[in-house]
């Protein structure tokens, strides 16, 4: 059974509450640390950190060398894997530094339990990998609600004390490239191509010995047809010859892929009679072709029958399928390609909650979003909102459910609307309000620019992980902030 953290000591090892940070330092890492280390420190915390971490256990495999789902790797304690998965959201790194650091960083290295010169441990780069995505969204969200409550009690934030709280969404962007019908084809037939060269090999089957060859081929034909350009000349004929020249060039891009996707069929067919096969290796397969023939079908319905495709139809991206199209509407922002998050900040600059929103909009989200927040918080009294929330449900629903709803109506308002938007308390925390967009740049700053995880599921993951992230930082800076004020003593007067 993999432990929380190994609490014999060993020679030369320092205790966690004994680390001792730079009060001058200003970088983020010593923040991180110490607010890892108030969770450690405090009795009550650590017990309650360590019953949700202790849930994160390794899973008997599946069967024939198959884990029925992720496990990590041996040689990490679940506190390790809290601390470097913080480090690598609270500082926007990649893998790669936070292998760097693990092993070099010596402050970091006590945190993570390790003595100054005997404890010769090193962690491996794929070792990281997996165990960091051992975390779960729920696990990690239980763990936030314990930090941002961590953070209340170190402000002396009574709990009878009510929360103001804002809310807004932002744009955290996906991994991909610039999605186009003949772009994504191409993706499509060269991942099968891959898949089919790869199976081929495993079982001795022949046909797929050029699969590089095939793919050059592929690719020469979809660079044709990106640099034909649409006539702009005033003479008909030539704007009708240069639109059957681009019609023929994705012709032949069409049949050069149909043809591909029949040879993988041939090949499925053949690896389906195979004895010990199991039909799970041919998912993969599966997939692409799917994604091919669909991308097919939509560039002849485009191109050929001069069709528009509904929105509704796209797909953005084969290998991250959750990627939407947004367009928010900002200055100098035509469209994002990611998901929006809808983050929910009190008045103390903890984030208490959040949500990915998969395909629905701010006004969908106002009144799940309040009811889950209220779940948490119960203390929850007010709730301030932009216009993009506004629906004549919100303003009846979340009125009934809060004491105090910050929600400006779109378009001219009644007589009755200016009242309620006039009184002292609605303008006050409007006026707040923009307040929530320094929360969102700190995301942004801090990993939540692009998610580089793969999945819907690593995307949940990669967001809830940057919340945790922040807020422990947060929590790092007030302790930091009270030290030093402690250290400084009070103001005297020159005499």
């Amino acid at each position: 059974m993999r432990k929380v953290i190994n609490t014999q000591m060993m020679f030369g090892q320092t205790d966690i509450s004994s680390i001792v940070f730079d009060p001058k330092s200003r970088d983020d890492i010593p923040q991180l640390l110490r607010g890892l280390q108030h969770l450690y420190t405090d009795p009550q915390l650590r017990e309650r950190v360590f019953s949700v971490l202790a849930e994160i256990l390794p899973v008997r495999s599946g069967g024939a060398g198959k884990a029925s789902r992720k496990t990590g790797r041996p040689g990490m304690e679940q506190w390790k894997i809290l601390v470097l998965g913080v480090l690598r959201l609270g500082l926007n790194i990649d893998y790669d530094r936070v292998q760097e650091l693990a092993n070099q960083h010596s402050t970091l290295r006590k945190m993570l339990g390790h003595s100054d010169w005997s404890d010769e441990s090193h962690y491996e780069l794929q070792t990281l990998k997996d165990n960091l995505q051992l975390f779960t969204p729920e696990l990690l969200d239980r763990i936030n609600q314990i930090v941002v409550s961590a953070g209340h009690q170190t402000l002396k934030k009574s709990p009878d004390e009510g929360l103001e709280v804002r809310c807004d969404s932002f744009v955290v962007e996906t991994n991909v490239h610039y999605p186009t019908d003949i772009n994504l084809l191409y993706d499509a037939i060269r991942k099968t191509v891959e898949s089919c060269a790869e199976l081929s090999e495993t079982h001795g089957l022949p046909g797929w010995r050029q699969s590089a060859h095939l793919i050059r081929k592929f690719k020469k034909s979809h660079r044709h047809i990106q640099q034909l350009k649409h006539s702009t000349g005033k003479d008909e004929q030539k704007r009708l010859a240069k639109q059957d020249e681009i019609q023929q060039a994705h012709r032949a891009y069409l049949e050069l892929a149909a043809d591909y996707l029949e040879r993988a069929r041939s090949l499925r067919a053949l690896l389906v009679e195979q004895p010990f096969l199991r039909l799970v290796f041919l998912s993969a397969l599966d997939e692409y072709i799917g994604h091919a023939e669909r991308q097919i079908e939509q560039i002849r319905r485009r191109v050929l029958l001069g069709e528009a495709i509904p929105h509704g139809e796209k797909v953005f991206s084969i290998f991250q399928p959750h990627t939407e199209w947004i367009s928010k509407g900002k200055a100098g922002v035509p469209m994002e390609l990611g998901l929006r998050v809808c983050i929910v900040e009190d008045q103390t600059r903890f984030i208490l909650h959040h949500k990915v929103m998969e395909k629905i909009s701010d006004e969908q989200i106002a009144a799940p979003i309040v009811t889950e927040t209220k779940e948490r918080f119960g203390q929850v009294v007010a709730f301030s909102f932009d216009k993009g929330f506004h629906s004549k449900a919100n303003q009846a629903q979340l009125t009934e459910s809060l004491d105090l709803l910050v929600l400006p109506r779109k378009g001219r308002l009644s007589a009755l609307d200016r009242a309620r938007e006039s009184e002292p308390e609605f303008i006050r925390l409007r006026q707040q309000h923009s307040a929530v967009e320094s929360a969102i740049n700190a995301l942004e700053a801090h990993g939540l620019d692009k998610c580089p995880d793969h999945g819907i599921v690593g995307f949940r993951r990669y967001v809830a992980l940057a919340v945790v992230a922040r807020n422990i930082q947060r929590l790092g800076a007030v302790l930091r902030q009270k030290e030093a004020n402690r250290h400084r003593g009070p103001y005297k007067k020159a005499a």
